[in-house]
């Protein structure tokens, strides 16, 4: 990958294709529509998409001008990493553009010798075994908090829409709290 000329934003270009990490060239609605029907977020509101989309660093794949896929990565940049939301449109497939998205997202210099990353998949196992992922060693040790269909929920109803978890905390005197 080769930096911009401001030293911020990674683009490498292979013939007609362009992955870079430049957020003013991400199509947050064609993210949107592909996430939305998508099988781990399906119905995700597009301000929900927006924020993710804020708050990780991403990089889009391209031909041209068009975004033809994505990925995006949570971390705190020194020792964690989460790979979350990786595509490649269907008619895209195939020709090892995720793969190529894989070496980018994994020689970028803010996360080259991260501790450890982590991920979720039904069905990209073997692309993700190439990069090193193994499934969870001692899987005992991890937890997770899930709240099912929660973009099924309607706006106005879902504990999401208010930034509340639906988790009532209550303060007695004395308690410490």
């Amino acid at each position: 990958m080769t930096v911009n000329k401001q030293g911020r934003y990674q683009q490498s270009s292979r013939g007609e294709f362009t992955i870079s990490t430049d957020p003013t060239k991400l199509d947050v609605r064609a993210v949107h529509a592909f996430l939305t029907e998508s099988y781990w977020a399906e119905g995700i509101p597009l301000d929900v998409v927006e924020r993710s989309m804020r708050n990780s660093l991403c990089f889009g794949l391209y031909e041209g001008k068009s975004q033809i896929g994505f990925a995006r990565v949570i971390s705190d940049f020194a020792t964690y990493a989460y790979l979350a939301d990786v595509y490649v449109l269907e008619n895209y497939r195939g020709q090892g553009l995720a793969k190529w998205l894989m070496e980018c997202i994994q020689q970028h210099p803010e996360l080259v010798g991260l501790r450890r990353w982590s991920l979720v998949t039904r069905d990209a196992h073997a692309l993700y075994e190439q990069f090193g992922f193994t499934p969870l060693a001692k899987p005992e040790g991890y937890m997770e908090r899930v709240v099912p269909d929660i973009y099924k929920q309607s706006a106005t109803g879902s504990p999401q829409s208010a930034g509340k978890t639906g988790v009532k905390t209550q303060r007695t005197q004395g308690s410490g709290r």
